[in-house]
C-alpha cells in the first residue's frame, strides 16, 4: 500500500488485495455521481456572502468536519461525540450496514477533506533582482488588479479498496495524510510574490468488517488525526494548519449493497440502531433505486455518503442551480440577487480574496436570463391531502385563501383533527412518531418523545399540521410563550390519554 501523497492539493492512496490486483474500478462510477453533493459538502461556509475578507462571517471559518491532533483539541477536556460534525474533533467514525451480495466483493472508500493553504502577498523590496520580499496584508499591480493575504484550501482524497473476503480477516488502516508544499506565483513586473504554503496533515484511516450474519456485516470507517499537537494555546487559526477541513467519507463497492439507517429494513432495525457514528451522519446517496418502495422494505442502495452536516437519504443538489454559492442551506436566487447588487468596490476586493469567489462574481454577472428565470423555483410533485385526516368540525366551503375572510372560522387553539378516532387539539397529549421517509433529520430524532398540541393549522394547500412541545423539554414553556414549536403532521402523531407521560430516550445512531 502506497503513502497518501498530495499533487496538485489531491491526496490518493489505494489498498492492494492479498489474492493480487484488484478488479476494474466499476463502482467508481457511483462515487462520481454523488460529485455535485460532495463538493456542496466540502465547501459548505467555506467563503460566504459577500465573499469578502472584510466580511466578519469570513473571518471565523471552517466550521464542519474539523479534525484537529488529539491533544490539542482535548487541553480542556475529552470531545464529546454527536451525530454530525460541528463540533470540533481529532476523530471521525461512521458505522454502517452492508449486505454482500456476490462471492468477490469488494469494499471501496473514498475520504475527502481541505488541507489549509495559507496565500501570503510580498512586496519586492528593492532590485528585483536581490529576491527579497516583505510580507504586506495587499498589493496593487500596475494593471490594477489587488492581491489579498487570505487562507485558501486545497482538496485531498484517498481512495482504499478492499476485498470483503480480506477485510473479514482483519482491519487495514492506511495513511491518510497531505504532504507540505509551497508554491511561489510572481506577479507582473517583478512588484512582487504570492507565496502559498501548506503544513503537512497527518492522518489515518482504519476500515474494519463485522460479519452480523451470513451475508450482512457491519463496516466501520474511522479517521484519526495522528499528527503532533501545536503549543496548548496555539489560535483555532494557527492550529487548523494541521487539520483535515470538511472531513466526509464515500463508501461504495462491487458487489455489495448498503442499507439506510434513516430507513432501514424492517429485518436491520436493531442493527441499524446498533450503529455508532461519531461527527459524521450517514445517509444513502445517489438516485433511489427502482424497487426502494415508498413504504415497506426499507431503503438501500449501491453508494453511502457519510457528512459533517445532516443530510437525508439521496440528497440532490438542484438542477435548477447553475454552481456552488458555498452555503447550500440558503436560496439562489436571493444570493444571486444580493450579489449583483455588490458595488464595484466591494466586488473587487472580492474578486481578490479568493479565486472561487472571482469565480462566483464571473457566474452571476455573465448569467442568461433563463438561467436565472429558474432560480425562482420548480414545483417537484404535488401530493393530496391525507383523506384519513378528517376535521371533527368541518368547516363551511371558505374563500380562497388569497381572498379576504379565507381565515373566517379558523381557530388553532381551539380546532381540532381527528387521529384514529380520537379529536386532537390544544392541550391533547400524543407520542411523536415521524415518518420513516420524507420526514425532517432533525425531526428523526424526537421518535417516541411525547409531546402536548399547542395548536391546529391549515395550510393553503389543504394540509394540517399540530404544533406542539415536548414533555422533556426544560424551556417548554418559554417556547409556547414566543410561539416557538415542532410541527407534525396529523398521521406522525399518536394520541395519548392524560397520565400517559413517559418519554423514552430517543436512539442515536
Amino acid at each position: 500500500m502506497s503513502d497518501g501523497e498530495v499533487e496538485g492539493g489531491t491526496a490518493s492512496a489505494v489498498t492492494t488485495g492479498a489474492a493480487g490486483d484488484l478488479p476494474p474500478d466499476q463502482s467508481l462510477s457511483a462515487f462520481e455521481q454523488l460529485g455535485a453533493v460532495a463538493d456542496a459538502v466540502l465547501y459548505e461556509g467555506y467563503l460566504l456572502y459577500p465573499y469578502r475578507r472584510s466580511s466578519a462571517k469570513n473571518r471565523v471559518r471552517w466550521q464542519f468536519g474539523v479534525l484537529f491532533p488529539r491533544d490539542w483539541v482535548e487541553q480542556d477536556g475529552p470531545v464529546v461525540p454527536g451525530v454530525s460534525g460541528s463540533a470540533d474533533s481529532w476523530y471521525q467514525q461512521t458505522e454502517c450496514l452492508l449486505r454482500i451480495r456476490q462471492p468477490d466483493a469488494l469494499l471501496r472508500v473514498r475520504l475527502r477533506y481541505l488541507q489549509m493553504q495559507r496565500k501570503q502577498v510580498e512586496r519586492a523590496e528593492g532590485a528585483a533582482q536581490d529576491g527579497g520580499h516583505h510580507a504586506v496584508e495587499s498589493l496593487l499591480t500596475d494593471d490594477g488588479t489587488v492581491h489579498l493575504t487570505f487562507d485558501e484550501a486545497v482538496p485531498c482524497e484517498v481512495d482504499i479498496a478492499v476485498p470483503m473476503d480480506d477485510l473479514l480477516q482483519g482491519e487495514r488502516t492506511v495513511p491518510t495524510g497531505a504532504a507540505a508544499g509551497v508554491d511561489v506565483e510572481a506577479l507582473p513586473q517583478d512588484v512582487g510574490r504570492v507565496v502559498r504554503r501548506r503544513e503537512e496533515v497527518r492522518a489515518s484511516t482504519t476500515v474494519s468488517a463485522e460479519r452480523l450474519g451470513q451475508n450482512l456485516c457491519r463496516i466501520r470507517v474511522r479517521t484519526v488525526n495522528t499528527g503532533p499537537a501545536p503549543e496548548p494555546r496555539t489560535s483555532r487559526d494557527e492550529a487548523l494548519r494541521r487539520a483535515l477541513i470538511a472531513t466526509h467519507t464515500l463508501i461504495g463497492g462491487d458487489g455489495v449493497e448498503f442499507a439506510s439507517l434513516i430507513d432501514p429494513p424492517e429485518d436491520l432495525r436493531g442493527h441499524a440502531d446498533a450503529c455508532r457514528n461519531a461527527f459524521a451522519f450517514p445517509v444513502l446517496g445517489g438516485q433511489p433505486a427502482e424497487n426502494d418502495s415508498p413504504t415497506g422494505a426499507g431503503a438501500v442502495g449501491r453508494v453511502l455518503l457519510a457528512s459533517p452536516i445532516i443530510l437525508p437519504d439521496h440528497p440532490q443538489v438542484a438542477p435548477e442551480s447553475p454552481g456552488d454559492l458555498h452555503d447550500a442551506g440558503e436560496i439562489d436566487e436571493i444570493l444571486t440577487l444580493r450579489t449583483m447588487l455588490l458595488t464595484d468596490e466591494e466586488k473587487r476586493e472580492a474578486r481578490a480574496t479568493d479565486p472561487r469567489a472571482a469565480a462566483i462574481l464571473d457566474r452571476v454577472d455573465t448569467m442568461p436570463p433563463e438561467v436565472f428565470e429558474r432560480l425562482h423555483g420548480a414545483i417537484r410533485s404535488l401530493s393530496p391531502v391525507t383523506p384519513q385526516t378528517t376535521l371533527s368540525t368541518p368547516p363551511a366551503e371558505r374563500a380562497a385563501w388569497w381572498q379576504e375572510g379565507a381565515d373566517d372560522g379558523m381557530s388553532p387553539s381551539t380546532d381540532t383533527v381527528l387521529v384514529d378516532g380520537v379529536p386532537l387539539g390544544g392541550g391533547s397529549r400524543v407520542r411523536l412518531r415521524p415518518r420513516r421517509r420524507g420526514a425532517d433529520a432533525q425531526d428523526m430524532f424526537l421518535d417516541g418523545r411525547t409531546a402536548e398540541v399547542a395548536a391546529v393549522f391549515h395550510d393553503v394547500d389543504g394540509s394540517v399540521h399540530l404544533a406542539v412541545t415536548l414533555d422533556d423539554d426544560p424551556a417548554a414553556e418559554l417556547h409556547s410563550w414566543y410561539g416557538r414549536f415542532h410541527y407534525f403532521r396529523p398521521d406522525e402523531l399518536e394520541p395519548l390519554g392524560s397520565t400517559d407521560s413517559d418519554t423514552p430516550r430517543s436512539g442515536g445512531r
